[in-house]
């Protein structure tokens, strides 16, 4: 299994980066965090925590909501490319997958998937195969390829994103909430989907998510925000089996379940916060 940081080479280092909204908002505060290649890394955390936000000063997609990089580094492949443009960014081999499943609503599932394609300039013949590639991984998506986006279900929309990210061949995705509103059995046939695509054709994920279960048991290593900080990380397994994580993020604990009342006192005294 991958180690954040050991023996395996960084393709990303976040360094101690803070970030601004409208010149005011400070929503990220000296967040610290490295993906190895061919790894998957996880962000966890709840609503508001900083993970989308983290994603987006990666992929360099702050300006377009007035947000900034004000402080640190972002080094990808030991180059800073905080300053580049998000298309540069996607030409270097890092693109991101929107919350939300963003699809061209009106353009058919396999038109969908072609636009991811359109950065790379290449042959006809090397798109058509990338497309076989995508269909395999997910054969949904086969099916419905000449069917609207907008008329096809939560789950086959989440394929089709992730399939258009495919198309640009990335060495990197930045995947955003992929099991947002998803029922159970979708969310792990997804994630079985990203396990694959990391184990057959390498590419490396960095992936925020709410569900912290699902997370972890498909996850290398995670990152836990709170706040906008990092106030916990280790490798998936110790995540998973840390009594904190498992009463907090988990809703387990040695007693039980605890009450909203117990869970609220207890904040003010964690540990890793002090």
């Amino acid at each position: 299994m991958l180690d954040a940081g050991h023996d395996t080479e960084t393709l990303l280092d976040v360094n101690n980066i803070e970030v601004i909204y409208n010149h005011v908002i400070l929503v990220l505060k000296g967040v610290s965090l490295s993906v190895p290649k061919g790894g998957i890394v996880a962000l966890l955390g709840g609503n508001g925590a900083g993970k989308t936000t983290t994603l987006k000063a990666v992929s360099n997609l702050l300006k377009s909501e007035r947000g900034e990089v004000t402080k640190g580094t972002i080094i990808y492949r030991g180059d800073r490319v905080q300053d580049l443009l998000p298309s540069d960014l996607v030409k270097r081999g890092v693109i991101q997958v929107m919350e939300g499943r963003h699809c061209f609503e009106h353009l058919t599932v396999e038109e969908n998937l072609l636009t991811g394609a359109y950065t790379r300039g290449v042959r006809k013949a090397e798109i058509e195969a990338d497309l076989e590639l995508v269909y395999t991984y997910f054969p949904r998506l086969k099916e419905r390829r000449k069917s609207q986006a907008g008329y096809t279900s939560g789950g086959e929309q989440q394929m089709c994103a992730i399939g258009r990210a495919l198309m640009s061949r990335p060495e990197m995705i930045l995947l955003d909430e992929p099991s947002m509103g998803l029922a159970p059995q979708l969310v792990e046939e997804i994630f079985n989907i990203v396990k694959s695509l990391n184990e057959k054709e390498g590419a490396t994920f960095l992936l925020a998510e709410q569900n912290t279960n699902v997370a972890l048991r498909f996850a290398n290593y995670g990152y836990i925000l709170e706040n906008g900080r990092v106030v916990m990380d280790g490798p998936a397994q110790e995540l998973r089996e840390n009594p904190d994580v498992k009463e907090f993020y988990l809703g387990m604990s040695d007693e039980g379940r605890k009450s909203f009342r117990d869970v609220r006192s207890y904040r003010r005294r964690k540990r890793w916060l002090s």
